[in-house]
């Protein structure tokens, strides 16, 4: 996937969906976690999902998340490594991997600590509970509720796209980068990247536009 992102320059933001009505994403296959036999096979099947998840994350233009259906488990865990989050009215999300005798291995445990914080995200995981949209919106969990999460995700891409690409991705950097790091060392990161766009061509831009009154023309340089 990143692969893609970097060869098409003029991909500005991706949206990620289920392929149906009934479901972002399931979970995983009970079937195939079944057979798993010792710590190595866990470990690096874990390993694997996480490396999924953070090429995901890690990818340098906004991600959204449109959640039309359920969302458990490893579903759940891909919505966490998108950047914003639209779910359906209906949908259902929740990480149940306990009721299985596992934990999230995918993200899932660090994921929604740092976007819900500890209170919410323990009682999730140890309860195994799925949540509403709705429960969702209002812990934190989703960005928004729509009839049409698609629809509504493109609406978001299209405001996003109004802005300088160059100052979305190092927004991404820099709360990705801060979010490891103490506030000071994180503070640091934020005056770096600030310098950066201070350096580019869209800053000229955007602020030429604003003071001409006319809408901005990005180039990302």
């Amino acid at each position: 996937m990143a692969d893609l992102i970097a060869d098409h320059a003029d991909i500005g933001v991706l949206i990620v969906t289920g392929g149906g009505d009934r479901a972002f994403v399931a979970g995983a296959d009970i079937l195939e976690l079944s057979s798993l036999d010792g710590v190595y096979a866990g470990r690096e099947l874990s390993l694997s999902g996480q490396d999924v998840m953070g090429r995901l994350s890690t990818l340098p233009i906004p991600v959204i998340a449109a959640i039309n259906g359920f969302a458990l488990g490893g579903g759940l865990e891909l919505a966490l490594a998108c950047d914003v989050r639209v779910a359906a009215p209906g949908a259902k999300l929740g990480l149940p991997e306990a009721s299985l005798g596992l934990i999230p291995g995918f993200g899932g445990t660090q994921r929604l600590a740092r976007l819900v914080g500890m209170g919410r995200a323990l009682d999730l995981m140890l309860t195994a509970r799925q949540v509403t949209a709705e429960e969702a919106l209002n812990m934190g969990l989703v960005n928004y509720v729509a009839d049409e999460p698609l629809r509504r995700a493109r609406e978001v891409a299209e405001q996003m796209l109004k802005n300088g690409p160059i100052a979305l991705s190092l927004v991404k950097e820099a709360v990705r980068r801060g979010l490891d790091s103490s506030l000071e060392a994180g503070l640091e990161i934020e005056a770096d990247l600030f310098g950066l766009t201070v350096a580019t061509s869209d800053f000229r831009e955007g602020t030429g536009a604003f003071l001409a009154k006319r809408r901005p023309e990005f180039k990302g340089e």
